[in-house]
């Protein structure tokens, strides 16, 4: 990561504003960085285009310059583009195009070694969309359960890694030419020169992806947020959050807050984790009904969570129990070797699922919103990283923070020579039910999770 504060910066900017079908909250934090770079923006009505509502969060790297411009007008060359008013979804794939061309052609904008994320969402005629340009996120809650929004645009991935390479480039480090650990940015002129090819298949394109849905009664929230708060916690984990601050009865702009101070580092040597500048912006649904309606259905939505787990839980209780040597023997396998994976991720601060270090995100998490938008996603327990294993880090001003190295298995520990085989056998086995067990409940317990990079 860049260079950091010897103490971070708590001090937040919070704001608030609500009409009979939003009640919006949104705050922000410099943390652990020497200076601030985010900017966002929340309109509940657009003056080019009253009763539609935007909402957006620009993550700066660099500089704040590309970031505060984008803030300031991006939504304007959205609105303004000719096929808004039938095409809303090329409209800000455009706009997103024209803006980034705009401050191309500033002078004052176009030496700056600087860029920015934008995810944005515009709600108009209850129909959502969801454009995104980086690795800022926006999720929903549907029904109490999970919609992620957008897709985090990385240079690994492999169409951007296609792009990339057709374009001139090369993936370095997992970033763009060694240099940018995103791969689609408003700003990053440097990256965007190859006069023969369109905008859009620039090596880093300001081309964003857009996702669309129906809003319905059954929507309960929106969190749109910078990488600061998805590098630490996955998107079920954020959902969670939020829907017990929110059945709690809290306001938005205090769970904004909330959810901040929850990622926030407790020190600057954690390999990038939870030391970035963070942005947080939090739509409550409210469909022309007073607050204390979401708040109750969200307390259902938790009640129910909660009586899910303690069955999950007394079922896998129920599954360890019995004599030594009754079990079935597949079972016998099966329990050690998971036991085993969930042992080692906690210890190398990896996902089971990856089998190698975690690049910040669940293998599932980063993925976008195709693999997170199933009921069935869990939170593993709370995983803690030795310094230096973070991969993509949070945004300096080349995005510099260093690649993972990964960490060395434990060395397996030997049994005393001294205790006969069966014993060993029992005893291994009592062991391995009573470690499996504690970790079944803290992870059932858990609805936050540090995803480490």
């Amino acid at each position: 990561m860049g260079q950091s504060l010897s103490e971070p910066e708590t001090s937040k900017q919070s704001a608030f504003c609500q009409n009979d079908y939003y009640k919006v909250g949104s705050s922000c934090m410099q943390g652990w960085r020497m200076h601030m770079e985010d900017s966002h923006t929340h309109i509940l009505s657009l003056p080019d285009d009253p009763g539609t509502s935007f909402f957006a969060v620009y993550d700066g790297h660099g500089g704040a310059k590309v970031a505060e411009y984008a803030g300031k007008h991006l939504h304007k060359y959205v609105t303004r583009r000719p096929e808004y008013g039938n095409d809303v979804k090329h409209a800000l794939q455009q706009g997103f195009l024209d803006l980034d061309e705009a401050m191309l052609n500033n002078e004052a904008l176009r030496e700056q070694m600087s860029g920015s994320t934008a995810v944005v969402v515009l709600i108009k005629d209850n129909r959502l969309y969801c454009a995104n340009a980086g690795d800022s996120r926006a999720i929903a809650c549907v029904d109490g359960r999970l919609d992620v929004l957008s897709f985090d645009h990385k240079p690994t991935n492999e169409k951007e890694r296609e792009r990339i390479s057709s374009a001139g480039g090369y993936v370095e480090y997992n970033r763009v030419n060694g240099y940018l650990a995103l791969s689609r940015a408003l700003g990053d002129f440097g990256l965007k020169r190859n006069k023969q090819i369109e905008a859009k298949e620039q090596m880093v394109t300001a081309y964003p992806d857009v996702e669309e849905r129906e809003v319905s009664e059954g929507w309960d929230f929106l969190v749109i947020a910078c990488d600061g708060i998805w590098d630490v916690l996955s998107s079920q984990a954020v959902l969670e959050f939020v829907q017990e601050e929110i059945a709690q009865g809290i306001y938005p702009q205090q769970i904004c807050e909330n959810l901040m101070m929850r990622c926030l580092a407790p020190d600057c040597q954690m390999g990038g984790i939870g030391g970035d500048n963070m942005t947080v912006i939090v739509v409550c649904f409210l469909h022309g009904q007073p607050y204390e309606e979401l708040v109750n259905r969200c307390k259902e939505a938790v009640s129910k969570r909660q009586e899910q787990r303690r069955k999950r839980r007394s079922h896998s209780n129920r599954s360890h129990e019995g004599p030594v040597g009754e079990e079935d023997p597949e079972h016998q396998q099966d329990t050690p070797r998971s036991h085993s994976s969930a042992t080692l991720a906690s210890e190398e601060g990896t996902s089971p699922r990856r089998g190698k270090p975690g690049n910040g995100r669940l293998e599932d998490d980063s993925s976008g919103s195709e693999s997170e938008r199933s009921e069935d996603v869990h939170t593993p327990a709370l995983v803690v990283e030795p310094p230096g294993a973070s991969e993509n880090g949070s945004d300096g001003a080349a995005r510099d923070d260093a690649p993972s190295n990964g960490g060395e298995l434990p060395a397996p520990v030997k049994p005393s020579s001294s205790s006969s085989a069966p014993e060993k056998a029992r005893d291994t086995k009592n062991k391995q039910s009573e470690q499996s067990d504690s970790n079944n409940e803290s992870a059932e317990e858990s609805s936050e999770e540090m995803d480490l990079k």
